[in-house]
């Protein structure tokens, strides 16, 4: 072929589709649950506003972003991750007037220039959310509850929970220091990555995943040891918050996300494979992010976990999220009068709300075929004897029994179905 999709996207065929409705509807139903309200915002933003928030010593902004300008000589940027775009509306529309805090959640596609590997895609997708107005560490709890209970209800169980401190501006200079200290006295074992975030960026040195930096990284100072009275009770009640709500942890002192805006919370969920690069689901707090867009002081948590590697670990469990049967009719037809029957009758059952369709011009053995492949539970047979009599052949393919019914008998029998065999 000439073409095919670019490197690092993919398409979600028919066969898939189930997984991705599954998916987006048990994340809407759960953060709903907890009082989260679906926000969505435009596919590219100012580019500043990635800049300002995300930080310009970043990965993403110094590497992965698709970045243009449009034809009134302004710079875009197709959106890399949701927190600085929801940030972004809740300034703009004065969301910080409304009762706080504000829940809101999303699920959006996002864009970033990486290295394609298995779970991470250039294009991909995320459902996220984000709390804003409340520092209690009650609603960080409840952040990390929510993407907990999400990946629960959709079946994966096997996953655990690590989290970390990693201070705020008050107390985190102090740790920062003595990690870059840690690192000058190790500057020759570095990785070119770390040689550079040290002086850009020095917590991203523990996220480093090369090899021979790992040694340095195991022996690094802790942040949790440098963290100031209000972080340290609010790190000490995180944990008692989590223990309440029956959620096991992990402390991981290495764990400090890979964006500038964190403060104080930062957690991972991964499954039993327990390296970085498989992480289902990840967030934190951002208090000081609103300041820096411009808004006034206003504390921020919230996740942000890719729908790609949700539906690669439903696979890979062997999870059958088809739970339920569901009317789906063809009308397998012979001859002209028997197709147009067909179109009418097939549009007289959409209207009540289920799904019908009308074979294609062939003979019934292949119309049966083409059934089976669309996984239809009914056909509805109609030649020229049916039309005549008035009664169709109506084959549930399911369970092989066949009936006879009269047109109206087949709309009440669509209007009768039982409601709990329907999937909406």
């Amino acid at each position: 072929m000439e073409f095919q999709a670019p490197r690092g996207t993919t398409d979600v065929l028919p066969d898939d589709q189930g997984y991705w409705r599954y998916v987006e509807n048990t994340a809407s139903q759960v953060a709903e649950s907890f009082g989260y309200r679906r926000i969505d915002t435009p596919v590219f933003e100012d580019t500043n506003l990635f800049i300002r928030g995300i930080g310009d010593s970043t990965d993403i902004v110094e590497k992965e972003t698709y970045t243009f300008k449009d034809r009134g000589g302004d710079s875009l940027t197709l959106r890399p991750e949701g927190t600085a775009s929801i940030c972004r509306a809740y300034l703009q529309h004065g969301m910080h007037n409304m009762p706080q805090p504000v829940r809101l959640f999303y699920l959006c596609p996002n864009f970033r220039y990486e290295r394609p590997q298995a779970g991470r895609f250039r294009a991909f997708h995320q459902f996220g959310i984000e709390a804003f107005g409340e520092s209690d560490p009650y609603i960080d709890a409840e952040v990390i509850e929510v993407s907990w209970r999400f990946l629960k209800a959709v079946g994966i169980d096997d996953i655990s929970l690590s989290i970390n401190s990693i201070g705020d501006m008050d107390c985190r200079p102090k740790y920062v220091d003595a990690l870059k200290t840690h690192y000058q006295n190790h500057s020759s074992s570095l990785c070119p990555d770390c040689h550079r975030r040290l002086d850009t960026n020095p917590l991203r040195l523990l996220d480093c995943k090369i090899e021979s930096c790992q040694p340095i990284i195991e022996s690094a100072p802790k942040g949790t040891e440098y963290l100031c009275i209000p972080c340290n009770t609010h790190w000490l009640q995180l944990q008692e918050y989590l223990t309440e709500v029956g959620i096991r942890f992990n402390v991981d002192n290495t764990l400090v996300r890979g964006l500038d805006y964190y403060s104080r919370t930062v957690y991972e969920i991964t499954p039993p494979t327990n390296r970085r690069t498989s992480v289902i689901a990840g967030g934190g707090r951002y208090d000081g992010l609103l300041e820096q867009l411009g808004g006034p002081a206003t504390p921020g948590i919230g996740f942000g976990m890719g729908i790609e590697r949700v539906i690669e670990n439903i696979k890979r469990l062997g999870i059958n999220i088809v739970a339920e049967s569901k009317l789906n009719i063809m009308f397998a037809h012979m001859g002209e009068p028997a197709k147009k029957e067909s179109i009418r009758l097939s549009s007289k059952i959409r209207q009540l709300g289920a799904e019908a369709f009308v074979g294609p011009s062939r003979g019934l053995k292949s119309q049966m075929r083409y059934a089976s492949n669309m996984n239809a539970s009914h056909t509805i047979i109609i030649g020229d004897d049916e039309l005549s009599s008035g009664t169709y052949t109506v084959r549930d393919l399911t369970s092989g029994d066949q009936s006879e019914m009269t047109a109206d008998g087949i709309l009440n029998f669509v209007k009768d179905y039982d409601n709990s065999h329907r999937v909406n």
